[in-house]
């Protein structure tokens, strides 16, 4: 484990030189407009390896962010290395948080990525403080840690090794198929500390997957991730979420990315559907408008002015995934494996596993 945790630190110390040489956008004097006033902006970076995308570095003053009691969520605790993301994924719930940083919450999401290059030195700091009562922390519950940029700017791996020195349990939620690079360190880590780890899948279908989630790795390419998980010896969940109604929700569209989900080797599966929060609704709506006019109203009628869709729908959903997730093995049974807990996303039908 030493060994492993001295190569992180060697990685994370040389990771500001593997950007020098690249084009670099403006040496701007302040902040980026609208970032909070703890964070330091150092530079924006553009290169041509991620045409379109701009980054803006900045040096975090603090790493983890405390949820309020009120989300009702069943962690208290994240870390967030980058925000916006270049997932591009239409559908994304975190696309609104952009907006505090007086960008929008559709094109800028995508395209205007920050990067906290500091965020596991400070990271390491907070976690040893001595007020700091080793409380789960998650990655991956706004935008992904494993991210396209993640393979630039190597944040992960000093993370993984800050919570493991500090015996600070931790879970991972992704898309990012770079996260095979670090399941080494997760190994090692989870023989000091429990790391959950869950994989997000949503789509099975790759023409939909293309139009959705643009920017994200294929279907297939993330159930191998899900069977590399599980080589590495830790149990992986998947999230089967957002289901879209009327475009993946159909019984044998779910059962079938069920029954590949089961033979890659996941240990659970959660199936939840579309929710669509203020900037996420409008951003959805106009892809709507222009890829799929005929649902507008079926989508007006399901969602009305609000975030979820009716509790008729999501009742029926779950009545139709819970047999199918017992078919297959993946619906999560023991508390010890996942504690179960009624989530604000999904109402009293369907249990969230938090993966501590």
């Amino acid at each position: 484990m030493a060994r492993v945790l001295d190569t992180v630190s060697y990685v994370c110390s040389n990771v500001v030189m593997r950007w020098q040489g690249q084009s670099v956008g403006g040496q701007l004097i302040g902040a980026l407009p609208g970032l909070d006033a703890n964070d330091g902006f150092v530079r924006t970076v553009r290169t041509p390896e991620f045409a379109g995308i701009t980054f803006h570095e900045v040096l975090a003053k603090s790493a983890l962010n405390r949820i309020p009691a009120a989300a009702q969520l069943p962690f208290e605790w994240t870390v967030n290395p980058y925000r916006g993301c270049t997932h591009a994924c239409v559908y994304c719930f975190a696309r609104n948080t952009h907006t505090y940083l007086d960008l929008d919450a559709g094109h800028d999401f995508d395209s205007q990525i920050v990067v906290k290059t500091n965020v596991a030195e400070v990271l390491g700091h907070e976690l040893h403080r001595a007020s700091w009562n080793h409380d789960p922390v998650a990655l991956g519950t706004n935008t992904d840690p494993y991210q396209r940029a993640e393979g630039r700017y190597r944040l992960m791996p000093g993370i993984i090794a800050a919570m493991a020195r500090s015996g600070t349990p931790f879970s991972i939620l992704t898309k990012g198929t770079i996260a095979r690079r670090d399941l080494p360190l997760l190994a090692a880590a989870a023989r000091d500390v429990h790391v959950g780890f869950a994989v997000s899948i949503a789509i099975g279908d790759e023409e939909l997957h293309s139009r959705l989630e643009p920017g994200t790795s294929s279907p297939r390419a993330r159930l191998d991730l899900v069977r590399a998980v599980t080589d590495a010896g830790l149990p992986c969940h998947v999230m089967v979420a957002p289901v879209i109604p009327h475009l993946s929700d159909d019984d044998a569209a779910i059962d079938a990315l069920l029954a590949r989900i089961a033979a890659a080797g996941a240990t659970s599966a959660t199936v939840l559907a579309l929710h669509l929060r203020p900037g996420t609704r409008e951003w959805w709506f106009t892809w709507l408008e222009r890829a799929e006019p005929a649902l507008v109203p079926a989508y007006r009628s399901l969602y009305g002015r609000g975030t979820y869709a009716t509790s008729a729908y999501r009742d029926d959903l779950a009545r139709r995934v819970r047999p199918l997730l017992e078919r297959h093995g993946l619906a999560a049974r023991h508390a010890s494996e996942h504690r179960q807990v009624a989530t604000v996303t999904t109402k009293p039908a369907i249990t969230v596993p938090t993966l501590f």
